[in-house]
């Protein structure tokens, strides 16, 4: 696939592939963890397999689980998923400006590889939007690394759940490798009001039905960090060398205004 690539695009997944290297073990343990609990809840190993590579998002599956073991109505399973989901919307905005000139089945298919590690793994790279050699297929070495690693671990997880003992701690380990991950984004103060609200958002919503504290946490971000850059806006002090270009005009006019006035008396006695 890669000596189809031209050398630009192929520089640019190769660098995909190496900027998502260091979420490789958290993306592994998570994946192994979710084949392995779905494989011990109500699934047949082929409905596991079938959900992993047709739902593909780790939190909803895991999510949805308990639900099927208390054969709970389908609506209530797909609202379960689709407010634990509700943030991809949100990434799939940030995107849009980046591959809107793409057509809409390869936009689909942007949508179905992306995640919250390749978004903000992504957005941490400040690319322009619109076309720009390499973008996409660095997109893409990010996406493939994801995917790959998810399906490796998670049938790894489905077929061999019945070896792997219960307290070894996985979903701890995947836990802990993502939290330098969102850590190193916390660039900024708008991030870190975000990242603090919504996390308390997140706690004190645990215990609502239907995920709803996982969408609600999420907008609550939002709206703290944009208040967060509007108050950093209006604090921002104005450019000094303005106001003194707007003085020293004045002071230019002023004196004008005065040469002009005495020039006119003068004109007056030569006229007598």
């Amino acid at each position: 696939m890669l000596d189809r690539l031209s050398d630009t695009n192929r520089r640019a997944f190769l660098e995909g592939a190496r900027t998502f290297s260091p979420a490789v073990l958290a993306t592994f343990s998570w994946g192994l963890v979710t084949g392995i609990a779905m494989t011990k809840s109500v699934l047949t190993v082929p409905q596991a397999l079938g959900m992993s590579f047709l739902v593909y998002a780790g939190s909803s599956q895991l999510a949805v689980l308990p639900l099927f073991a208390a054969k709970l109505p389908l609506w209530t399973i797909l609202l379960t998923a689709a407010m634990v989901n509700l943030r991809f919307v949100i990434f799939s905005a940030g995107l849009a400006p980046h591959f809107s000139y793409l057509p809409l089945r390869r936009r689909l298919l942007l949508g179905y590889f992306n995640g919250d590690i390749i978004y903000l793994m992504f957005s941490k790279q400040n690319f322009p939007t619109g076309r720009q050699p390499g973008k996409e297929a660095f997109f893409w070495g990010l996406a493939v690394s994801s995917w790959s690693s998810w399906q490796v671990s998670s049938v790894v997880g489905i077929l061999l759940a019945s070896l792997i003992p219960d307290d070894w701690g996985l979903e701890l380990a995947g836990t802990l490798a993502l939290i330098p991950l969102i850590v190193s984004a916390i660039a900024t103060r708008s991030t870190l009001a975000a990242v603090a609200v919504g996390s308390v958002v997140a706690l004190l919503a645990f215990d609502l039905p239907y995920r709803f504290g996982l969408p609600l946490s999420v907008f609550a971000a939002l709206i703290a960090g944009t208040l967060a850059d509007l108050i950093a806006e209006r604090a921002r002090p104005k450019p000094i060398g303005a106001g003194v270009a707007g003085v020293s005009g004045a002071s230019d006019v002023s004196g004008e205004d005065r040469a002009e006035t005495k020039a006119k008396p003068d004109a007056t006695r030569t006229a007598r």
